[in-house]
């Protein structure tokens, strides 16, 4: 007995049955979609693998969350330097809570003026430049402290110092405070964000280079 022959689909959309074409479009088109779908659910679970692979690198390396900070030594850079400089280089003996970040020569510029530079924090985590420029003059001066007028003066250990105080109310950058003396060829700057107290500790540390100077 032969077998009955199997009816063509009949496809409600179209009310009638498939023709040979339109069912290997949708079988080709089925084929598709399949693919499409797979290459997508392992694409998410390929980037959910990477995702948990970096959060475990991330809690098993350690982490050290204190900031990275420089810590130079200002003494003996002014040592090698000092050879070369006639003035005697201002390099004070500071307490172990304070850190120097930078040190270093600075040739001069368009306004001919070189100077000693050290960048300094404070115990307070505050920032102190100390310049130390040779034969300044007052343009010099006044560029560093951007035409702000001395407020006051300040004796401190037998040096008399000039108190500029930065009037901008916003955008200070690095100048809020400053003190500024004079001995010999040199102009002492102190300049920075620190509180008042700490400029007046290290003009005080910084008091016996700076007489011997004017002495001299």
């Amino acid at each position: 007995m032969s077998r009955s022959k199997r009816e063509p689909r009949i496809v409600a959309e179209l009310g009638r049955p498939e023709t040979r074409e339109e069912t290997a479009e949708r079988l080709a088109t089925g084929s598709r979609n399949y693919r499409s779908r797979k290459t997508l659910n392992n694409l998410v679970l390929s980037l959910l693998a990477t995702l948990g692979l970096v959060l475990v690198i991330v809690l098993l390396v350690p982490r050290n969350d204190n900031p990275i900070l420089l810590d130079v030594d200002y003494q003996a850079t002014a040592a090698q330097l000092q050879t070369a400089v006639d003035e005697p280089l201002l390099s004070p003996e500071l307490p172990s809570e304070w850190r120097a970040n930078a040190a270093e020569y600075r040739s001069g510029g368009t306004d001919g003026v070189s100077a000693w530079y050290i960048g300094l924090l404070t115990p307070e985590n505050q920032f102190i430049g100390l310049t130390q420029g040779f034969d300044a003059n007052p343009t010099w001066l006044s560029q560093q402290v951007g035409d702000t007028p001395v407020s006051q003066t300040l004796m401190i250990e037998g040096v008399q110092w000039d108190v500029y105080v930065n009037p901008a109310t916003s955008d200070q950058g690095n100048f809020e405070y400053a003190l500024v003396t004079a001995a010999g060829d040199s102009t002492y700057l102190l300049l920075g964000t620190a509180d008042p107290a700490e400029f007046a500790e290290l003009a005080r540390l910084s008091s016996p280079t700076i007489l011997a100077n004017d002495a001299s």
